[in-house]
């Protein structure tokens, strides 16, 4: 477009920016080697991406993983959810087997009382007190006895097959393939349940019931424990297995119960009471008067050192010496307030 000037129209200028050819071949081959790279880098990331797929195929497969787990990369594994789940759908088949004992049995409250607690503490005197004996004590020490044998015979024992033998030397193994490599002992774990008995059979749940809890067993007639129709043992064996044999967030760790004693102290990080004590919120001594659900912790091994690293993920149900409405006459023989610092033996 042209302008006016002087009477006289004159071609409009214009001013262009013009970069030597040397300059611009310099720069697009920047670009070029520029995109190379990106692209290198971009192939560089798929191929780490698919190396570690396989690597977690392989430690899957190593762990005995379903193939649908396998495939499928949002598969749960044991997490605080799942154990926090899984603990409470036990509780609840502890408390209505207890429950379902005190209403429905023939066997007077007293007798169920002293079975329970002779399994527990070692037998007590509990003449002056057994004939004002509560349901909710009989059902509180009945939890406890329950509590104890699960812990024992069920979480802190490999069930791995239906021989106890079996059992107790696959735990040894566990044992010290976890002081030498906790991932590896991990793996062997977790491995060796893809493998385990789907549930106990009732005589292998008898033998260990009859080893935990002779006394209150024998009473019932050598007769497993059923809540609503369900055999508690099994339930109790399948919280286990979904604590041992599910792929953790790390390789190397595992879970223990522990069930504080009666009479023992209490321990606000380890311990939660389930009924309000006035003296415990007072700051008045308080002590465990029964034992409803076992707790749990997540064992590791130290960063600096070879001692284990014990924490509680889950703490024991428990309530106390008040609330249960006093406790047995005279003390348990032994040292019934052991160190509940170390709940682990």
């Amino acid at each position: 477009m042209a302008y006016q000037q002087n009477g006289q129209y004159q071609p409009q200028q214009y001013q262009q920016d013009v970069v030597s050819g040397e300059q611009y071949r310099y720069a697009l081959t920047n670009f070029r080697i520029a995109h190379e790279k990106v692209e290198q880098q971009r192939q560089q990331l798929e191929e780490q991406e698919r190396q570690v797929a396989q690597l977690r195929a392989r430690i899957a497969l190593l762990e005995g993983v379903p193939d649908a787990q396998r495939i499928n990369k949002s598969a749960n594994t044991v997490d605080d959810f799942s154990i926090k789940n899984g603990a409470s759908q036990l509780d609840k088949t502890i408390n209505r087997w207890a429950s379902e004992l005190v209403q429905e049995s023939r066997i007077p409250l007293p007798q169920l009382a002293e079975a329970a607690l002779a399994d527990v503490a070692g037998g007590l005197d509990l003449e002056l007190h057994m004939n004002a004996v509560s349901s909710l004590q009989v059902s509180s020490y009945l939890r406890h006895a329950m509590s104890e044998a699960i812990t024992d015979g069920v979480i802190n024992c490999l069930i791995v097959t239906n021989s106890t033998e079996a059992n107790v030397q696959l735990t040894r193994i566990h044992e010290h393939l976890f002081a030498r490599d906790p991932t590896v002992a991990g793996v062997w774990r977790r491995q060796t349940f893809s493998a385990a008995v789907e549930s106990p059979t009732p005589d292998m749940s008898l033998s260990i019931l009859q080893e935990q809890m002779p006394e209150l067993i024998g009473i019932l007639g050598n007769q497993l424990p059923t809540a609503g129709g369900t055999l508690v043992f099994d339930s109790a064996y399948n919280f286990s297995r979904m604590l041992h044999g599910s792929p953790a967030k790390g390789g190397d760790i595992f879970y223990r119960a522990f069930a504080p004693e009666i009479a023992s102290a209490l321990y606000a990080s380890q311990m939660e009471l389930i009924k309000r004590c006035m003296s415990n919120e007072r700051g008045e001594p308080c002590r465990v008067g029964a034992t409803l659900f076992p707790g749990l912790v997540k064992v590791s091994r130290s960063a600096t050192g070879p001692d284990n690293v014990q924490t509680v993920v889950r703490r024991a149900q428990v309530v106390c010496e008040c609330a249960l409405g006093g406790r047995p006459t005279m003390p348990v023989p032994g040292n019934m307030g052991h160190d509940m610092q170390s709940p682990i033996p």
